[in-house]
């Protein structure tokens, strides 16, 4: 996809790289708050450019002050202009295709555990919200930056709080901006909860154990529920079913790969759970229209 800036260099046969979260030598594990150029010179000492498609294993999020700056999230790009705000869940593929570009903004990064459970519970949906671009309005924008600020103060105030308070200050800031950033890039939101136990469970249970079963019924016997249940919750939490939901991710994962790796189709198969090409190749046509190859042609011209 070099038309839509995601480079040929970087394509393997093993995969998008996966990139953990390691905090910053002599601070304390949880929020990491730095500017673009503070972005590029920590991945380029994991020696992963920006420029080249990776998997980060924690949120990520950028408001840009000024300037512009191209990123892609799976398979949508992005130009970010002054007032946007881009949010990457952990697993999305990321890539900067121009690096930070010239661009002025301000980077949080942080790992799922971070936020408090009460925090977590409000936006653990907003990783299925479509949209990662978020432009508020005016008042909204104000009110973000004013947030955005007191957190990047409070984050250089390390020695000046016991660090048990410290880092709940930084918790809760960030907490703030997290539910609105949610509730602005979903306005829907408001309408429903953000899932069940039992859908929370399956949708843990879906992401740990996709590449292996796509079966209902074998997720529903390892939590000890229905498939209907299942599907119950997974309905009231998103509008689809269960079975929907699983081959959702099977398919999104299907094309990271296709897209972002040289894999051929029968080694991607395999990985994400198929006994045969063909089977593979017959669910892809059926959910896209195309084949595995075909797709993989019209993505990377």
């Amino acid at each position: 996809m070099k038309k839509n800036g995601q480079i040929a260099a970087g394509r393997g046969t093993a995969g998008v790289p996966a990139v953990p979260y390691r905090p910053t030598p002599g601070r304390p594990p949880g929020l990491e708050v730095l500017d673009l150029p503070g972005l590029a010179a920590r991945a380029a000492g994991r020696e992963l450019p920006l420029t080249v498609p990776v998997r980060p294993a924690f949120h990520l999020i950028v408001a840009l002050r000024s300037g512009r700056l191209r990123c892609s999230v799976d398979f949508t790009s992005y130009l970010l202009a002054p007032g946007d705000w881009l949010w990457v869940w952990p697993g999305q593929v990321l890539q900067f295709p121009d690096g930070p570009g010239d661009g002025d903004g301000t980077v949080l990064v942080f790992p799922s555990g971070f936020p408090s459970a009460a925090t977590d519970a409000l936006i653990r949906d907003g990783e299925h919200v479509p949209h990662r671009l978020v432009t508020p309005g005016a008042p909204r924008q104000a009110a973000l930056l004013r947030l955005l600020d007191a957190l990047v103060e409070e984050h250089a105030g390390l020695a000046d709080l016991p660090l048990e308070a410290y880092i709940e200050t930084l918790r809760n800031l960030l907490s703030v901006i997290l539910v609105r950033l949610v509730h602005l890039a979903d306005p829907r939101r408001r309408t429903r909860s953000g899932g069940s136990e039992p859908f929370q469970l399956f949708r843990q249970a879906v992401e740990e154990d996709f590449r292996r079963t796509h079966r209902v019924e074998d997720y529903a016997a390892r939590l000890g529920y229905s498939p209907r249940t299942l599907t119950r919750a997974t309905r009231a939490a998103l509008g689809c079913g269960a079975k929907r939901y699983i081959d959702d991710r099977v398919l999104l994962e299907a094309k990271r790969l296709l897209i972002h790796t040289s894999l051929p189709p029968a080694v991607i198969s395999e990985r994400i759970g198929f006994t045969y090409p063909t089977v593979f190749s017959a669910f892809f046509r059926q959910h896209t229209g195309m084949t595995p190859t075909e797709f993989r042609s019209l993505a990377r011209p």
